[in-house]
């Protein structure tokens, strides 16, 4: 299991998982323990608080992959930032996104395969939760790498 987190990046660990019929459930934190802050660039090792996002991942055995990341938010030391926090970024998923980058490049090939409709049913029976709307914002913001 420790690989397939790695797989994401050598800072993140496998703080659990559990396994139900069809959901693995992975909990994962990063080990870094110096955060840059993405505004002013000054690095902060104070932690204001901590949350949990929910990010879907690619499927694994046929069962549906949620990724429960331990998302930090620090504060920032430098006096003329505008921010006095941020949050923690992870590199394999957008700022907002509740999908892995990796997930989300399957999606779209299937999708310029098929249509919409068709992508989001066959997607669906690989345990890929995502709705006809939700592919077609996928490809509208990547429609320049869908040649």
């Amino acid at each position: 299991m420790n690989e397939f987190i790695h797989e994401l990046g050598e800072e993140y660990i496998l703080d659990d998982y559990k396994i139900k019929k069809d959901v693995v459930v992975f909990h994962i934190s990063s080990k870094c323990e110096e955060l840059v802050c993405p505004y002013c660039g000054e690095k902060s090792n104070k932690v204001h608080s901590t949350y949990e996002r929910e990010i879907q991942d690619l499927p694994m055995q046929n069962k549906k992959v949620i990724l429960l990341v331990k998302t930090r938010k620090m504060f920032c030391h430098n006096s003329l930032c505008s921010k006095k926090t941020f949050s923690e970024s992870h590199h394999f998923v957008d700022r907002k996104g509740k999908k892995t980058r990796r997930l989300e490049k399957n999606i779209i090939y299937t999708s310029t395969q098929l249509s919409s409709v068709n992508a989001s049913k066959i997607l669906k029976t690989s345990n890929i939760n995502v709705c006809k709307s939700s592919i077609c914002e996928l490809l509208k913001k990547n429609a320049i790498h869908c040649g």
